[in-house]
């Protein structure tokens, strides 16, 4: 039985993979398979897989590629989720802020620097004309709940986070939300250690074809929207938008998607330069 450790931020966006656990599915193919949580993101899951704490990672596109790029020694194997992350920019409910544009020169609340958070920070400050150099500053706070806790209180004067996950937050009355920034690319990637893949590919293989297997029925599932809503403290209107404008993908991103993505990512600043296609994605 191979031993493989994965990570993930736990929201709904993950349910497929709890779901093909909890049936042991991976066993079968002699992989036992141990799922992490990480609150932090993605830079708390780049961080684990250079230090070898894990072996895959369902991660943010743009973070996952700006550390390979920076030395992490992984590789993309495929796309997880087609469509974009719709990012919610978020202020504390008691604040003054009431549009982007009154956020320009504020701080922006990150869960660390090389998160997502982080970087889509810059791409909202594109977005909307803003100076990157002298128009944004950042305050660590390293995840949702660092968020909920600090920005009512003055640390950090807005938080980028996924819209459905931050909507509890909105309702319950801790955050107000002044507007949203798409990712101009596929949101999740499944990313693996160079060292793993080199050595399991073909587990990895097998390990892939379970997932892809729930995710292509995954809104078939009977009572689907039920089960989100009940486990991700959703309400059930919410779920519903999000599975209408979500998509699992089963492929790969294709050269095109990652020159793209280098593209604005080097215009931002956030890579010192574009890596070759090998040199980030793996086709098994």
């Amino acid at each position: 039985m191979l031993n493989l450790k994965i990570g993930g931020v736990p929201e709904h966006f993950n349910l497929p993979w709890y779901l093909t656990l909890r049936d042991k599915a991976y066993q079968k193919e002699g992989i036992n398979l141990r799922w992490h949580d990480f609150f932090g993101g993605t830079g708390q899951m780049c961080k684990a897989l250079r230090e070898k704490e894990i072996d895959l990672a369902v991660i943010l596109t743009e973070g996952i590629i700006r550390d390979i790029i920076n030395g992490n020694e992984c590789k993309i194997i495929q796309v997880y989720t087609q469509t974009p992350l719709i990012w919610g920019i978020h202020v504390a409910a008691n604040s003054n802020y009431e549009k982007i544009d009154d956020l320009k020169g504020t701080k922006a609340a990150i869960s660390r620097y090389g998160s997502g958070s982080h970087l889509m920070a810059y791409v909202n400050a594109e977005n909307n004309g803003w100076d990157t150099k002298a128009d944004l500053d950042f305050e660590v706070i390293k995840n949702l709940e660092g968020a909920v806790n600090g920005l009512p209180n003055g640390i950090g004067d807005y938080f980028m986070w996924e819209k459905f996950t931050t909507k509890p937050y909105v309702d319950k009355g801790i955050f107000r939300t002044v507007g949203y920034c798409p990712t101009p690319w596929p949101c999740f990637v499944i990313a693996v250690r160079n060292e793993v893949l080199e050595k399991h590919e073909d587990e990895i293989r097998s390990l892939l074809d379970i997932i892809n297997t729930t995710t292509e029925e995954f809104k078939m599932i009977p009572s689907i929207d039920r089960m989100i809503a009940h486990r991700y403290d959703q309400e059930l209107d919410d779920v519903q938008e999000w599975l209408s404008l979500t998509e699992w993908s089963q492929e790969n991103l294709s050269p095109k998607t990652v020159n793209n993505i280098q593209d604005k990512l080097l215009e931002l600043d956030i890579i010192p330069r574009k890596a070759s296609y090998e040199e980030l994605v793996y086709e098994i």
